[in-house]
């Protein structure tokens, strides 16, 4: 592989950093997508790491076959939550921006109030909301 063909692949992979605070935790998005796919980083909190994984894949949806749905999977590491986040998250996008999308979600504070949780799953949906507007409008530049 030349320098030349290095720089035509990475032409193709484009990358951002969102974030959205609610209050006073603060989640960040990195979202790099990769030809038509998308891989999202979910991170925040005191020890940013790889908690769980969710895949989501395109598909026509059972009750409309003409309309755009999507099929999740989860993998989670022992004792960590982010399933709930990294599952939601790649559905939703993987439906609403119509691409294959991977979610990385790592978020961790230490004694976590059920409020804290709220605002913290709050702030993800806010991202998530961010992120589909994010790339809708980059769709509609190109």
């Amino acid at each position: 592989m030349t320098n030349r063909d290095i720089g035509k692949e990475s032409a193709q992979v484009r990358s951002r950093t969102l974030s959205e605070t609610r209050g006073c935790f603060e989640v960040f998005a990195v979202v790099y997508e990769l030809g038509s796919d998308c891989l999202v980083i979910l991170h925040g909190g005191t020890r940013p790491h790889i908690g769980a994984v969710g895949m989501g894949q395109v598909r026509p949806s059972l009750q409309d076959p003409k309309t755009v749905s999507a099929t999740s999977s989860v993998f989670t590491y022992v004792g960590h939550k982010e399933d709930v986040v990294a599952k939601t998250s790649s559905e939703e996008l993987t439906r609403r921006l119509g691409r294959n999308t991977v979610v990385v979600a790592g978020i961790h504070w230490e004694g976590l109030s059920e409020e804290g949780i709220r605002d913290i799953r709050s702030a993800c949906q806010a991202l998530t909301d961010k992120i589909v507007q994010e790339l809708s409008c980059s769709e509609c530049n190109e």
